[in-house]
């Protein structure tokens, strides 16, 4: 499993249909600037909106242009167990290193059940799985007790993406997971990636490394080098950054930011639409006030 940052990243559309040309480009993006994985179809690249065939397509772009220098996740879950493991069986398919699996929207399951859940998936496939909690998200709060116990029990369960913004839950997920052997806790939430990686964090699933990965590259070197006063710097210098990109429906506003910067064009699939005028006009100003435009 990856250490560093992994890009959410986006998938572009044009004329309703994959935009494979912009979507190479924002790859060679952000390998150029040494990002450390790809998350391909996660909750910023539309999972739910894309069709197998394009997954496909996708999938295979990634490892294509990423090769040997960064991991590709492929974001694999869903509200029900049979099409979850029918997306995994997709990601094995195009050699996906590893499973981002985000604990089932809607249905609310018990902790008991999510564990169960993670187990039956564990079982069934050979690919290291990361635990994705996104309770604003999926209705459901996956404690750090049941990640702990999934993780014991399921060998190549490796990782929890945290975007919960709770510092008392993410300050227990430390205490209690980074006692596991070569587990990784990732933070989910850009506004919070410093303190988590200050508190011993192994990384970010980032959304504004679509826009600025070199930026959210050094952060975390500077991390792990013991460099927090400048760190915190570069922290401080994008934060409001990391809070416009939420300032609608994620991926609308960080889809708006790369239209901006001239990456791919402002598209989306309903229900989700482009971003509105006050939002553009927010991020326009934000990106030039930080310097990326």
């Amino acid at each position: 499993m990856f250490e560093g940052i992994g890009t959410a990243i986006v998938t572009p559309f044009k004329d309703g249909k994959l935009d494979v040309e912009a979507y190479e480009k924002l790859l060679k993006f952000q390998i150029d600037n040494q990002i450390n994985a790809i998350i391909v179809l996660g909750t910023t690249g539309e999972a739910p909106n894309v069709s197998m065939h394009e997954r496909d397509i996708l999938i295979k772009k990634a490892k294509d242009i990423c090769g040997e220098k960064a991991q590709i996740i492929v974001g694999a879950g869903s509200n029900g167990l049979s099409h979850t493991m029918e997306l995994i069986k997709n990601a094995e398919k195009n050699n996906a290193d590893g499973l981002l699996i985000v604990t089932p929207y809607y249905n609310k399951p018990t902790q008991k059940g999510l564990y169960e859940y993670y187990k039956y998936i564990s079982e069934h496939t050979d690919l290291e799985i990361i635990v994705y909690n996104v309770p604003s998200r999926t209705g459901v709060n996956i404690l750090p007790e049941t990640v702990y116990k999934i993780a014991s029990d399921c060998k190549n369960v490796k990782a929890l993406k945290e975007a919960n913004s709770s510092f008392d839950q993410i300050n227990k997920d430390l205490l209690l997971l980074k006692e596991l052997e070569d587990f990784k806790v990732f933070s989910g939430n850009d506004d919070t990636a410093f303190q988590l990686l200050a508190s011993g964090g192994d990384g970010v699933i980032s959304v504004a490394s679509n826009v600025i990965p070199w930026q959210m590259v050094q952060m975390f070197k500077s991390i792990k080098n013991g460099e927090l006063e400048k760190a915190r710097k570069l922290h401080f210098s994008y934060y409001q950054l990391f809070k416009n990109l939420f300032v609608e429906t994620n991926p609308i506003p960080v889809k708006a930011a790369l239209y901006l910067m001239g990456f791919i064009n402002n598209e989306l699939r309903l229900p989700l639409v482009p971003a509105s005028e006050s939002t553009l006009k927010i991020l326009n100003e934000t990106l030039k006030g930080c310097g990326v435009i």
